[in-house]
């Protein structure tokens, strides 16, 4: 019987200290990994992913779960227009 892998989940502070220690320390990102005993992949795709942030190519979480609201909240209204568009053909077939 094979065993599901599961993933640590580090918290963001976490993730912005550890890419602080490369950017403003001047550890290597090797280094780095190998002193907080993380995989030194792991803290490169940190780096990338705050580096993309700061340069305005990434969406912050915030305004990831705000665009995730905002489609789900457009689906719907598509919907409720759909709806409306069948009922008021229904009611115009009933008018004539």
């Amino acid at each position: 019987m094979t065993q599901k892998r599961t993933h640590k989940r580090y918290p963001e502070p976490f993730k912005e200290e550890a890419v602080a220690m490369v950017r403003e320390q001047g550890y290597t990102v090797p280094e780095a990994a190998k002193a907080l005993g993380i995989n030194p992949a792991l803290l490169y795709r940190w780096k990338d992913k705050l580096d993309a942030q700061a340069e305005g190519r990434a969406l912050a979480e915030s305004e990831r779960e705000e665009l995730k609201r905002l489609r789900k909240e457009n689906r719907n209204l598509r919907t409720e227009k759909e709806i409306l568009k069948k009922a008021s053909a229904f009611f115009a077939k009933e008018m004539k």
